[in-house]
């Protein structure tokens, strides 16, 4: 496995799949619909905007892609300019394998680089295998919003995992 950069002509339709799975059958993504390869175009011109890293774990043989992670603003207003949420997906197929890991140790080191200060993720509370990922890499539990969600006919529970960075050395404000 190798970690590349994503790119929209080379990944979208790959992670397309990835999320709309997620979507269909699952609570990582509170969303209903399917994505479309109009909302990957617009979610990676999102990401280029933002200049926000979108990377992934393609399979050294075959050239699939086996799992992506990215993250973003975490709210748009300006003194939450160092603070970002993320997220990672694996493809169901290759689940169990460290890839989400790797994924999100890579993704650590990118936000370091670039004086990110508190990376956020929201995982619903059932998500053990996330939760477990999070709290390996040193995330802590920063609070639960109940029923935040309804899918699948029950009310779904988001937990959000932080984790805190040395960087910036020196913030400024503005």
């Amino acid at each position: 496995m190798r970690t590349v950069t994503c790119t929209y002509d080379q990944h979208a339709e790959a992670m397309l799949a990835i999320f709309n799975d997620a979507i269909l059958n699952s609570t990582a993504l509170y969303e209903y619909q399917t994505r479309t390869m109009a909302t990957m175009r617009s979610w990676f011109d999102t990401k280029q905007a933002g200049g926000f890293p979108v990377i992934g774990v393609e399979d050294e043989r075959s050239g699939a892609l086996c799992g992506f992670a990215s993250y973003g603003t975490f709210r748009a207003w300006a003194a939450f300019k160092y603070s970002v949420e993320h997220s990672v997906y694996v493809h169901r197929e290759h689940r169990g394998q460290g890839l989400a890991l790797q994924l999100m140790q890579q993704l650590i080191a990118m936000a370091t680089e670039r004086d990110v200060h508190v990376m956020v993720g929201g995982v619903d509370v059932d998500n053990t295998a996330s939760i477990a990922l999070h709290r390996k890499l040193g995330f802590v539990h920063a609070g639960t919003i109940t029923q935040a969600g309804f899918k699948f006919g029950r009310w779904l529970d988001l937990a959000f995992y932080q984790l805190t960075l040395p960087t910036p050395r020196q913030p400024v404000d503005g």
